[in-house]
């Protein structure tokens, strides 16, 4: 299983949009476009799930600085997430 990054994405794409985008090299478990709480737009960027690591590497060899909607995508393995500090208000 490989969790796949995708930034810079236009912010007009959907889960729909991005998974089908990857199937096209693969299985797709799960993709997902992060969401801004506060204002329910895109962030710019979402995660695709992959359960085999050949297909996802074919993937992110295929796209990585593809033209998706007049942006070029990232595409490159996810990185652990690291566990952030609580941010502390600074009255």
């Amino acid at each position: 299983m490989m969790n796949i990054y995708v930034g810079n994405l236009p912010y007009g794409v959907t889960e729909d949009e991005l998974r089908t985008l990857f199937e096209e090299h693969g299985e797709v478990s799960s993709a997902n476009v992060i969401i801004d709480r506060q204002t329910g737009r895109s962030k710019g960027f979402g995660f695709v799930e992959m359960p085999t690591d050949s297909e996802a590497e074919t993937a992110i060899n295929a796209l990585n600085e593809s033209a998706l909607s007049g942006r070029n995508i990232k595409v490159n393995q996810a990185r652990p997430r690291t566990e952030r500090p609580a941010r502390r208000s600074s009255y």
